[in-house]
């Protein structure tokens, strides 16, 4: 007898769907085709082991199993449910009448028990868009693949649960999940708040200016001088997600096997900080089963990369396409995988191999071209990419000791989401464009016009401190967002001066 069930298959952040064909006929051996990795091979003994264990037999007949298309890879253990269910299906010990309206996965434990998956929400995605009525899952995926309205969607502990609900024994009740209010809920929950940063104004400024334009930031400063507190709290001056925003970066971390469970719904703006021994594959995705890198998994949300010079060049230099795309291609023999790499990029750094470069309290021992030497383990392309160049320095004991609370980061929030609305405004008609730092050169010839005392002031800066050439495009950026906090529509000369402070590493006095 031949029976079909239906599974899926994960590439990139998408999914699709497995057809599961069982055939049982005259014989003794079992065959499983369609390209099933060693983890889809094993799982006969797994469903010997289980079935037998819950009461029903594994068939002593000639078995084929087919994993349709054929010519895709199937990989990992998820599809021991549509197998089993297969199986029991078309050997009679149950009902196939449901069987062609849902898609199933899961993996069996020997007691017949339901193991989690990876990409519950992708799969739930492609079953409502295919016409499915349903999708069957193990119970800790359940709250993920919920998000997904106009789906029945059914978790279960145990494998003779999905037999009774198959064979009309219950009615479960299927789950639901309310995303407005879930999003809503969880959009102010992060851990870190700007109030607790005492001092550093400047530093808060240009990070506010950073979330308001989407601009890249490096934080250079000695060691205990707040760079890294200061960049974990950035996500909570970022706008709330959207939607659209919330799913693109919940399928991305359920694909990489990473959701905590509890929501189902990636909320808050990721904050990703990868240690500087991390590998080119780590950072922007691959391996031999392609996976999204850290350059993914900070999608609409942060990427900090601390001590920027102790990463390996080839690490930080693969990372330079997908700046400038928002998109990572990961290219295979067999297989070509595409994620989305849209982040902002948050990066800290020493001065110095000592780190004491000008540090008003510690003297640096450092030769100049050591220091030079340092900075230069950067490249400059890579460099050319980080708008914002914010020099810190170590809070005093007074104003720590002293100083009250700082402002409340939903405070600040509500400047920058008011800027983010001028540049919704302004790029209306750009599709591709979604914040400042994303203009192209002919953008910033038309949004970015400067006044003649502006102009001026540009010019002097040029000259006087020595500025590189890829600073003038950068610094009108900066400004034209810095105008936006301002809510004005010229770009005036306070707001390129202010700028201007922001390209500290462009002079050439820089380490000299």
């Amino acid at each position: 007898m031949l029976v079909k069930t239906y599974g899926s298959a994960i590439q990139g952040i998408d999914a699709l769907v497995i057809t599961v064909e069982v055939n049982i006929g005259k014989g003794r051996k079992f065959y499983l085709v369609g390209l099933p990795d060693n983890a889809v091979k094993e799982s006969q003994q797994r469903m010997i082991a289980a079935l037998g264990n819950i009461g029903y037999r594994f068939p002593g007949q000639r078995i084929v199993i087919n994993m349709a298309p054929a010519d895709i890879k199937k990989e990992g253990s998820a599809y021991d449910l549509p197998i089993g269910i297969g199986i029991l299906a078309a050997s009679k010990q149950i009902s196939a009448g449901l069987l062609d309206q849902y898609i199933m996965m899961g993996e069996l434990s020997l007691d017949g028990g339901l193991k989690p998956i990876k990409g519950a929400l992708p799969i739930a995605l492609k079953a409502r868009e295919q016409g499915f009525r349903g999708i069957i899952l193990p119970s800790q995926n359940i709250s993920e693949a919920a998000v997904v309205s106009g789906l029945e969607v059914y978790g279960f502990e145990h494998i003779t649960d999905v037999i009774q609900m198959l064979d009309g024994i219950t009615n479960p009740t299927p789950a639901s999940a309310n995303l407005g209010q879930l999003i809503e809920s969880e959009m102010n929950q992060y851990p870190f708040d700007f109030e607790d940063v005492k001092g550093q104004e400047n530093i808060k400024r240009a990070l506010e200016i950073a979330a308001a334009g989407g601009h890249n930031a490096i934080m250079i400063g000695p060691p205990g001088s707040g760079k890294t507190m200061l960049a974990k709290r950035l996500p909570s001056i970022l706008p709330p997600m959207s939607l659209n925003e919330a799913l693109e970066t919940t399928k991305i971390h359920s694909v990489a096997g990473i959701l905590n469970g509890k929501t189902g719904l990636v909320t808050t703006r990721p904050y990703r900080s990868p240690h500087h021994t991390i590998s080119d594959a780590g950072l922007v995705g691959g391996g031999p089963y392609p996976q999204p890198g850290e350059i993914s998994l900070a999608q609409n949300g942060v990427l900090f990369l601390d001590e920027l010079p102790e990463f390996k060049r080839s690490v930080l230099e693969v990372m330079r396409q997908p700046m400038e795309d928002r998109v990572v291609t990961i290219s295979r023999a067999r297989i070509t995988v595409t994620y989305p790499a849209s982040f902002m990029l948050i990066a800290a750094m020493n001065p110095c191999p000592c780190g004491y470069y000008n540090d008003p309290n510690r003297e640096c021992v450092c030769s100049p071209g050591a220091v030079k030497s340092y900075l230069n383990k950067i490249s400059g392309p890579l460099m050319d990419r980080i708008d914002l160049h914010v020099e810190v320095t170590p809070v005093p004991f007074k104003d720590l000791a002293e100083t009250p609370k700082g402002e409340v980061s939903t405070s600040i929030r509500s400047r920058v989401m008011a800027a983010k609305k001028i540049q919704e405004s302004r790029f209306a008609d750009s599709p591709a464009i979604f914040s400042n730092a994303q203009m192209s050169s002919k953008d910033v010839d038309k949004y970015c016009v400067l006044q003649a005392d502006g102009f001026s002031l540009l010019k002097t800066a040029m000259e006087r401190l020595s500025l590189s050439a890829r600073a003038f495009v950068r610094i009108k950026k900066v400004a034209r967002t810095i105008a936006d906090l301002d809510n004005s529509a010229d770009i005036n000369a306070e707001h390129l001066a202010e700028a201007i402070q922001l390209r500290s590493l462009d002079r050439e006095s820089w380490g000299s």
